[in-house]
């Protein structure tokens, strides 16, 4: 914790090339401004939701205390790359994040809004997650200074 409220970090990057196909993690990303992570499918325009743009798919966070407590509360296993979310972190209250921005590494990005479970992902794993996820699904951003990231860069509020 800091004099602004936190410090966290990013522990896994993941992309998919297009709707539907598995999640790939990364070792690093470029995230470009006003588009999103190079090769994602948001990025390219072949994701599940593409046909509805919406400038803050850019990139989605979720937070690994989130995986944690849905593993420990409601005996459901779910692995970073599962989510579909580009971005897990540890130590950052994604939740309190709209309308903020804040760093990942060099990376600088704004919180637009929550992100909300939906039944596609359900139905993808073939697990209920809808309930557990609720509240918690994440932070969908748009990008606001573009640069590389990487698992252990640091990720604070400006």
């Amino acid at each position: 914790m800091t004099e602004t409220g936190f410090r966290g970090v990013l522990l896994h990057v993941c992309i998919a090339v297009a709707g539907s196909q598995p999640m790939q993690e990364l070792p690093e990303a470029h995230l470009v401004e006003g588009a999103g992570i190079d090769g994602d499918r948001y990025a390219t325009g072949k994701g599940h939701y593409s046909k509805l743009p919406r400038a803050d798919r850019q990139v989605t966070l979720i937070e690994i205390e989130t995986l944690e407590a849905i593993r420990r509360d409601h005996h459901i296993p779910i692995e970073p790359q599962e989510t579909r979310r580009n971005l897990t972190t540890r130590g950052v209250p994604l939740n309190h994040l709209v309308g903020r921005r804040f760093r990942v590494g060099e990376v600088v990005l704004h919180g637009e809004r929550l992100n909300v479970p939906c039944k596609y992902l359900d139905g993808l794993l073939g697990r209920e997650l809808f309930g557990p996820l609720t509240n918690r699904s994440g932070l969908n951003c748009t990008i606001v200074t573009g640069g590389v990231i990487r698992p252990g860069d640091p990720i604070e509020p400006l």
